[in-house]
């Protein structure tokens, strides 16, 4: 112990004083060039007190720094500035006016080096082709409407699983048979079968599904442990080389899981090709088989990054992998607790809601279901805060300097409960959204206009799914009302609202007790 103490301070002076004489050199510039306000801080003691703290722990913080210092404050969170913005003109000005200049990632930190494969994902490669290229590829052939409607069978297979868990649990709680099981853990699972449906092109075994879910859940959970490792990587791999360990290990469970998966594919897209190559007119059931669903690994298989000259290695399709899967499950299944949550605690917009649904058959012109969507996301976003930009070079912003090696943090959370934009903003009220007789809905919610809300961001980085998780959303949100009743559980009367953040920010008490079937249940899901 005395021995590892030794080599700890003595690795730590140098690093404290040589942050020292950096910190009196920033100081000296920024007192001309003026970077956004900041707390005091005792360098390195301070940036590693910060890094320590996970989001939901620093928002506090940051909402008494704002009443203090103004919408843009500067945290020293590793070695370099973080800036935070919670102002929804500064955030127009800078992802809209300005988003070729703000479009930038920062550079990966070494604990997600490992899971983005070098930032060879979408959502944080830098700006540039190799960004271009993956966004591209993703919103062209898995995004575009007529894929998305290719899908249809899916959803409908997804919902037949989720009303029939639902109905389970509601039967054997009317007997008074089981214990209950959480109604978001279905949300999840069924939503998790719906976007590994569409990563891997096949309907899988139950117990394949549980093997990719649970080394998600252990990568996207278990995550947050490792930032530690982010400061002073040289120091942190010898200080923390068991936690390093179990990073890497993590790792390598979930490419044992995926890359079968992504090889399988690859496979039938060599079939396919070789099938298109020798018939002009292939067997109808060979036909069936190789083209019943174009997956996203299928578009993975032969695109190049134009900036290396090369295709994808399978290391990196697995992160691609992951971040479909775990963007597109975790923060709409979130979305859609908070939404029943809130329906539930509003029993008068529950039946506004159902009384739409039961008028109306179709789902794009359900006004109020779109309306009650875009408010659970205001008040509750599954995400406080956007993945963090960076700039190409030094930039003014609102008469303060964003330093190129800076991350920008923009506080999705805050602008939505900003009561200069928003009446009475911590409620829940869908008519906030309707405009007149409540025939059309009064939002932007790319924030092309003006920013009010950006619960999947805005400017040229904004969610490339944020339609497809609308479509999830109105979907899930408009069946589960048509075919149950939803009413507080007794040991949750009234609804607790209160959160906790986990890979995104869900309720701490979320409830067990299934619905009540509704009295005006059918045989078939709304289309």
């Amino acid at each position: 112990m005395e021995t590892w103490f030794i080599i700890l301070i003595s690795l730590c002076i140098p690093a404290l004083l040589k942050s020292l004489i950096g910190r009196i050199i920033i100081f000296s510039s920024e007192k001309k060039q003026k970077l956004p306000p900041e707390p005091i801080t005792f360098p390195v003691i301070g940036n590693f007190l910060w890094l320590r703290k996970s989001t939901s722990e620093l928002e506090p913080v940051f909402r008494n720094l704002r009443n203090k210092y103004g919408p843009i404050i500067t945290l020293r969170i590793g070695s370099r500035p973080a800036i935070f913005v919670a102002s929804h003109k500064v955030a127009h000005h800078a992802l809209v006016h300005n988003g070729a200049l703000f479009s930038d990632r920062p550079k990966a930190l070494p604990a997600s080096d490992v899971l983005s494969s070098n930032q060879h994902i979408i959502s944080s490669a830098t700006y540039g082709p190799t960004w271009r290229t993956l966004r591209r590829n993703l919103t062209s052939e898995i995004l575009h409407p007529s894929r998305v409607k290719s899908y249809s069978g899916a959803r409908r297979w997804v919902l037949g699983i989720l009303i029939h868990l639902l109905v389970v649990d509601s039967t054997s709680a009317q007997v008074g048979v089981g214990v209950g099981v959480r109604v978001v853990d279905h949300f999840q699972y069924a939503m998790f079968c719906l976007l590994v449906l569409m990563c891997f092109g096949d309907r899988l075994q139950e117990k394949q599904i549980k093997e990719i879910e649970t080394v998600q859940r252990q990568v996207m959970l278990s995550f947050s442990r490792f930032n530690i490792l982010n400061f002073w990587p040289s120091l942190g791999k010898i200080v923390f080389r068991n936690r390093w360990k179990e990073l890497l290990e993590l790792r390598q469970n979930q490419e044992k899981v995926l890359i079968p998966l992504i090889r399988s594919r690859m496979e039938l897209v060599k079939q396919r090709q070789q099938q298109q190559g020798e018939q002009d007119d292939p067997d109808p059931q060979v036909k069936e088989k190789l083209e019943d669903v174009v997956a996203y690994v299928d578009t993975l298989v032969d695109l190049e990054l134009p900036d290396e000259k090369r295709k994808l290695e399978e290391g990196e399709m697995v992160s691609l992998c992951h971040e479909f899967l775990s963007a597109g499950t975790d923060t709409t299944s979130t979305a859609l607790q908070w939404i029943m949550a809130n329906l539930v605690k509003y029993p008068a917009v529950q039946a506004k809601l159902y009384q739409e649904i039961n008028e109306e058959e179709d789902l794009q012109r359900m006004v109020y279901l779109k309306a009650v969507v875009l408010e659970g996301l205001r008040r509750h976003p599954p995400v406080h805060f956007v993945v963090p930009h960076s700039v190409t070079r030094d930039v003014e912003l609102d008469g303060y300097l964003i330093p190129k090696d800076a991350t920008i943090n923009f506080m999705v959370a805050e602008m939505g409960w900003d009561p200069k934009v928003w009446d009475h903003p911590m409620d829940f009220n869908p008519d906030r959204f309707l405009q007149g007789q409540g025939s059309t809905l009064d939002m932007d919610i790319t924030g092309s206009r003006e920013i009010k809300m950006m619960p999947f961001g805005a400017g040229r980085r904004i969610c490339p799914g944020f339609n497809l998780a609308l479509l999830h959303l109105e979907l899930f949100v408009a069946n589960l009302i048509w075919y149950f009743q939803w009413i507080p559980a007794p040991a949750h009367d009234p609804v607790d609202l209160s959160e906790k953040e986990e890979f995104t920010v869900v309720m701490k008490k979320p409830p067990a007790s299934p619905p009540h079937p509704s009295t005006s249940h059918c045989s078939s899901s709304l289309p």
